[in-house]
């Protein structure tokens, strides 16, 4: 029983960073979600776009956490959907900080639905019209020492950062 529990022990502890980055990836979609029905919000399209690359290093950490035999490539695809959240938020932030006679020239190319958008336009077309932005992805409708999208950047950075450290020391 005391090996077992032992082994039990080293498995997680060789896995923390696979089980952090997923707990925290479900944990932020969950408030994200929880938040919008809560305060009534509506994400725009690069809201649900920083919800998928969420989704996706929380599966590819779950996989992870079983598949030890491509701990390199888990990394690598860790650091790849860290770096797409990473240009979503950035590019949120910075229409948020854009003037408000600026933020009236942005096409309204983000104010349908993203599942619309990829419906209509294509995944890839869809995917990039959403990032292009608009007047609804520049609002800012809640903060908390942050925005919504500062704290996706801080934490696709923090992803970023560990998956590049774990990758570098792996070789």
């Amino acid at each position: 029983m005391l090996k077992h529990l032992t082994n039990y022990i080293k498995t997680v502890y060789q896995n923390y960073f696979e089980i952090a980055c997923c707990l925290a990836s479900i944990l932020i979609i969950f408030l994200a979600i929880f938040m919008d029905y809560l305060l009534n919000l509506n994400a725009c399209p690069m809201c649900i776009m920083t919800r998928y690359a969420f989704g996706a290093i929380a599966l590819i950490s779950f996989i992870g956490i079983f598949i030890k035999k491509f701990n390199k490539l888990n990394k690598l695809l860790i650091l790849l959907s860290a770096s797409a959240g990473l240009a979503i938020t950035g590019k949120q932030i910075y229409l948020q900080n854009l003037s408000p006679e600026d933020i009236a020239n942005l096409a309204a190319s983000c104010g349908m639905p993203l599942e619309v958008q990829i419906e209509y336009f294509g995944l890839i077309d869809g995917i990039l019209n959403a990032y292009q932005g608009g007047p609804t992805c520049a609002e800012e409708n809640w903060r908390f020492i942050f925005n919504f999208a500062e704290w996706g950047f801080i934490f696709f950075a923090t992803f970023f950062m560990v998956s590049f450290m774990k990758l570098i020391k792996s070789n």
